[in-house]
């Protein structure tokens, strides 16, 4: 295996090839800088520590560098990074079964700020929402789960279809039935 490289600021290991391949390591590190967070937050979905999915984000990058230097197709690389997060985590997990470690979705959650001009009752309102629906979220079937996780990602229906591997009618079927649930949590 050739020797590895890193990117100080971004914290991604590549391999070290020669000035050729300069403008395509910019390239795989800029995506890294943007998408990171996002793969990390759906790799830990999965159930996964941080540790964990900080891993399957540097070998999603890896692989895609080995990818697009062998000149393989660059449409919809946002898809495809995706699909191999999604892979590899379902690999990881897996392999983590035996252990006692689970990961509670509040460790990956960003921390909710609430607004100075809450009063006491309106943040221990606004708290109990967020509790029920979070109790709805764990309940829904892992695929619903995954759904609405690349949705809030921002990735489209086609490429959730890709990265979950179900049909696009699928995808509107789950993400459906799972806002329709949380809207009724809801009282709508």
């Amino acid at each position: 295996m050739p020797p590895l490289f890193s990117n100080s600021a971004s914290g991604l290991f590549l391999p070290q090839t020669g000035t050729a391949d300069a403008p395509l390591e910019q390239e795989i590190l800029t995506l890294f800088d943007s998408m990171s967070a996002q793969l990390l937050r759906y790799a830990m979905s999965f159930g996964l520590t941080a540790h964990d999915g900080e891993d399957i984000i540097q070998e999603v990058f890896l692989a895609l560098f080995h990818h697009l230097q062998k000149g393989r197709s660059r449409s919809n690389l946002r898809g495809w990074v995706f699909r191999v997060t999604h892979n590899l985590a379902l690999k990881r997990r897996m392999g983590n079964r035996s252990r006692a470690n689970v990961v509670q979705m509040e460790d990956f959650l960003p921390e909710q700020h609430t607004a100075n001009d809450l009063t006491p009752e309106e943040e221990v309102l606004l708290g109990e929402r967020q509790a029920r629906l979070l109790a709805v979220y764990r309940v829904l079937p892992e695929n619903e789960r995954l759904c609405l996780q690349l949705r809030a990602e921002g990735l489209t229906y086609r490429e959730i279809a890709q990265v979950v591997g179900v049909s696009l009618g699928t995808v509107s079927t789950l993400l459906t039935r799972s806002l329709a649930r949380l809207a009724r949590t809801e009282g709508r």
